[in-house]
């Protein structure tokens, strides 16, 4: 999924700036909690967003899967700008926020735990002209970039770093 050239708008957290360290707290070595990610800048014309945090380091075949997959929120209604941390590892909210199945066949946070060296992790959001209505526990990043297909309207990215 190429979003290049989609306009972008601005994610950040305060648990660790760009590019910075993730806290252990938020790691499988510490609480495993989310960090909190507020977001601005979005189109008008959103309807939802979606966020998808991932490992490009992890080795992996191509042909299964391009980055594991640590978690995936979506239907996050268009007037929200922030998750707070620690979200619940609920698969529905009571919001209707809701969290979808990760590369650890779990619905909810997953936090940093690299097998071997310093790993990169991409918050990345999305902004999309409708909402997904997908079945969280059967809803993995597949499926996910799928239903966005042709929806997406910005899209905004924070990286932060974990080593073993």
């Amino acid at each position: 999924m190429d979003t290049t050239s989609l306009p972008k708008f601005t994610i950040t957290s305060s648990a660790f700036d760009e590019g910075a360290m993730i806290p252990q707290k938020y790691s499988l070595n510490g609480e495993n909690i989310s960090p909190e990610i507020t977001w601005h800048g979005a189109p008008k014309e959103t309807k939802s967003f979606v966020i998808i945090m991932e490992d490009p380091d992890i080795p992996m075949p191509k042909f299964l899967i391009s980055a594991w997959t640590h978690w995936i929120v979506y239907d996050i209604p268009a007037e929200t700008t922030s998750i707070p941390a620690a979200l619940p590892v609920k698969a529905t909210l009571e919001s209707g926020i809701k969290q979808g199945k990760t590369s650890f066949m779990k619905t909810g946070y997953n936090g940093p735990k690299p097998p071997f060296g310093t790993h990169r992790y991409f918050f990345n959001i999305y902004a999309i002209d409708k909402t997904i209505n997908l079945i969280p526990e059967k809803t993995n990043k597949k499926k996910i970039i799928n239903a966005m297909q042709g929806s997406i309207l910005a899209t905004g990215k924070l990286m932060g770093q974990y080593k073993k």
